[in-house]
């Protein structure tokens, strides 16, 4: 419990490390001259990063365990990134941070996840990831309103080196709590990569993927990234009033987390639960698109359901694990995990060059509209596709075996 507990944190630490750019956003601009292109490329890199080594991440945890993978690369990218956050006086030295960051933070969840397949029946998956996840999401909460005051009260600077430093000592509990799972000989393997060609081969994934892809991606980015900026052009938020309205969204996140998790169970089904979630998020952003100017208010409602209703991961991970093999648990769940947080990275670079095509001078809403609109496009595409999704009903006892799909590939040698 105390591996799990030092695991969490680091979750906790990987989720504000992820959203903290939207509440920093006016002082980086003012200080550093950071423009809304360079943000958004920062917040994207951290995506982009994170995801590109959830491979490397796969076949570490297979050869090496959670205990050393999540450590030593947190420790070097998690508190080095944020010490040159701290020391950065260019916009490019941020960028270079949140790239470094994503590395160090890469493992974390995976780690946690991949004891939890090992360690504990696959029917429990969902309500463990979820878990996880809600815990988690109280980084999101710290990357509010608590960051906003600090902020003002110590400086940013201050606080980014406190947090380096609190990381470093995250790493080192996990190094010395976390307990690597036993895993049977038959289930280890030693393809390396190759192991990734053959989870793509299962075809019971392909429908999944694109939800896994952007059902996050949405409520990261316009939390990460997008809602500091919308509120303070729109309606003309302080750096205060956007930490609580992001607050909120950061809880509405945490609560959907551990609210979809057993649902799965509640319901006999993994695919319809993710279906009605999503329809509610969908529906959430097909309004702000067309009405985006509404009351404050309103406005931050809307953005506590979206944050609600967009956090199915677990859910989705259990969704997509129960058709991977148990020789292939690490690759299997990184290589879901890289579609997740690389259809959020995708997401916030587009972004961007969305926002800033579609920007008219003296009318803010329009940016964001197309904003909207192509989170609207993306999320209603992905949900057709997974339509055609085979169901993958919870059961006590259940096991890959039982779905006729993992015994289709066979073990590594």
């Amino acid at each position: 419990m105390a591996g799990i507990a030092a695991l969490a944190t680091a979750y906790i630490l990987s989720q504000f490390y992820r959203s903290f750019l939207a509440v920093l956003t006016p002082v980086l601009t003012t200080e550093l001259g950071a423009t809304k292109a360079e943000l958004s490329t920062a917040s994207g890199i951290w995506f982009a990063v994170f995801a590109s080594m959830q491979f490397a991440v796969g076949v570490s945890l297979d050869r090496f365990g959670p205990r050393k993978t999540a450590s030593i690369m947190l420790a070097i990218g998690g508190a080095g990134g944020a010490f040159l956050f701290a020391a950065a006086s260019e916009p490019w030295m941020v960028i270079a941070a949140m790239a470094l960051i994503g590395f160090g933070c890469s493992p974390v969840l995976m780690a946690s996840i991949y004891i939890f397949a090992n360690a504990h029946p696959p029917a429990r998956l969902s309500i463990l990831a979820s878990t996880i996840l809600g815990v988690g999401m109280l980084g999101n909460v710290i990357g509010a309103s608590p960051l906003a005051a600090a902020a003002e009260a110590f400086g940013w600077r201050t606080v980014l080196t406190g947090l380096a430093v609190v990381t470093l000592g995250v790493a080192a509990a996990i190094y010395t709590l976390v307990r690597d799972p036993h895993i049977a000989e038959e289930h280890r393997a030693t393809s390396g990569f190759s192991g990734y060609l053959d989870l793509m081969k299962l075809k019971a994934l392909w429908p999944i993927l694109p939800l896994v892809a952007v059902n996050y991606a949405a409520a990261a980015s316009i939390r990460g990234l997008w809602a500091g900026p919308y509120l303070a052009d729109v309606y003309g938020a302080t750096a205060l009033a956007i930490g609580n309205a992001t607050l909120f969204m950061a809880l509405s996140m945490s609560a959907g987390s551990f609210i979809y998790g057993p649902l799965d169970n509640v319901f006999g089904s993994r695919k319809w639960v993710a279906v009605a979630g999503t329809s509610i998020s969908l529906s959430a952003l097909v309004f702000m698109s067309f009405v985006p100017q509404n009351s404050f208010v309103t406005t931050t409602w809307l953005l506590v359901v979206l944050g609600l209703c967009g956090s199915a991961y677990g859910l989705l991970m259990a969704h997509g694990k129960a058709f991977i093999p148990a020789h292939l648990t690490g690759r299997g769940v990184t290589l879901l995990n890289f579609f997740s947080i690389g259809g959020v990275g995708a997401t916030q670079f587009a972004t961007g060059a969305v926002v800033t095509a579609a920007s008219v001078p003296g009318e803010p809403v329009a940016g964001y509209r197309a904003l909207f609109i192509f989170y609207s496009v993306v999320l209603s595409v992905a949900l057709f596709v997974y339509l055609f999704s085979k169901d993958a009903k919870p059961q006590r006892g259940e096991d890959d075996a039982s779905l006729n799909v993992s015994s289709r590939i066979p073990k590594a040698r």
